[in-house]
């Protein structure tokens, strides 16, 4: 059994609906065409860097489960033409062409050209994606018209920007993570009768989509440490965190004390951030704190409100 396989008959045994196109889509495309990192944090359900950006910034492409979800509730079929704002690395427009076939279009907008001529590198096979550079989310690019039938936002959002509502086809849908940098859900607003249906489908945390990367925080991990135990603190009292949580959580901190004390901070000294022995250690822990992220990230200090530059997901409800 390969290793796409293993992972979806996990997924499907812990109770995630794969539909059958996507479940072929993910068989057939591997995760190692898009990234040069190690892909076995995707194996382990969870997200995948990509690309380091010159400011520092690591991009991921989202953890299965996510991708799975995603590409369930769009309603794929073959022949649609899909908008899809934040590459993900390229991958799940790959995901998406291969299961709208031939006849359909997948047109890929994203703040970053970096991020883009990555894709592009990716996706030079593929007559069937269209990448741009989408200069400012709030204002409609050039020379991109037509109407909209699906629309997937793959990043956090405030609100949907009006010029891509005011396209959006009747019964044709937007999908996006919309609320703070700390706080999401993941809603999907369908257009009836030139009024907007919202469901919300899920609590989830993605990093940004618009044009302003964040600088990583120079926070030190003695710093770090004692905030996330601040934190867990706080999550024991309100009884919202699980035992094996717990012990992982202060497994961390007692890691990131363990760390030498001239440890430079992340995004300094010339290490690159997926290599920063603070950022190894916070994506080995992270299954244990994905659920709790959001909780987590409100309670900690400004000075490390930016950390979601790791661009950690979840679409579990609290």
């Amino acid at each position: 059994m390969s290793r796409t396989a293993d992972l979806l008959k996990r997924l499907s045994s812990g109770g995630i609906t794969i539909p059958e196109k996507v479940k072929k889509a993910m068989l057939n495309l591997a995760i190692e065409s898009f990234t040069d990192y190690d892909c076995d944090a995707f194996y382990a359900d969870r997200p995948v860097p990509y690309i380091e950006t010159e400011n520092g910034n690591v991009k991921t492409i989202s953890a299965p489960h996510m991708i799975i979800t995603l590409l369930h509730h769009m309603e794929l079929n073959e022949g649609q033409e899909i908008i899809v704002i934040g590459s993900k690395g390229g991958y799940l427009a790959a995901l998406i062409a291969m299961i709208i076939g031939e006849d359909g279009r997948v047109k890929v907008l994203d703040p970053s050209s970096e991020v883009i001529n990555h894709a592009g590198d990716k996706l030079s096979h593929w007559p069937t994606i269209e990448l741009r550079v989408l200069e400012d989310i709030d204002i409609a690019p050039v020379a991109f018209p037509g109407e909209f039938t699906r629309v997937l936002i793959t990043g956090q959002i405030n609100d949907i920007p009006p010029w891509i509502k005011s396209r959006v086809s009747d019964s044709g849908f937007i999908i996006a993570p919309i609320g703070d940098l700390n706080s999401q859900k993941l809603i999907k607003l369908e257009n009836q009768d030139s009024a907007f249906l919202e469901t919300d489908l899920g609590h989830v945390c993605f990093g940004p989509i618009n044009v302003d990367e964040k600088i990583p925080s120079n926070v030190s991990p003695k710093e770090l440490a004692d905030l996330i135990e601040l934190a867990v603190e706080t999550c024991e009292e309100l009884e919202i965190i699980e035992h094996d949580e717990l012990n992982s959580l202060l497994d961390l901190v007692a890691k990131l004390n363990n760390l030498p004390d001239d440890t430079a901070p992340i995004g300094e000294g010339g290490i690159p951030i997926s290599q920063h022995p603070m950022v190894k250690l916070l994506w080995h822990h992270s299954p244990s704190f994905l659920r709790l992220w959001p909780i987590i990230q409100v309670m900690l200090h400004p000075m490390v409100s930016n950390l979601d530059f790791f661009e950690w997901e979840d679409n579990d409800e609290f």
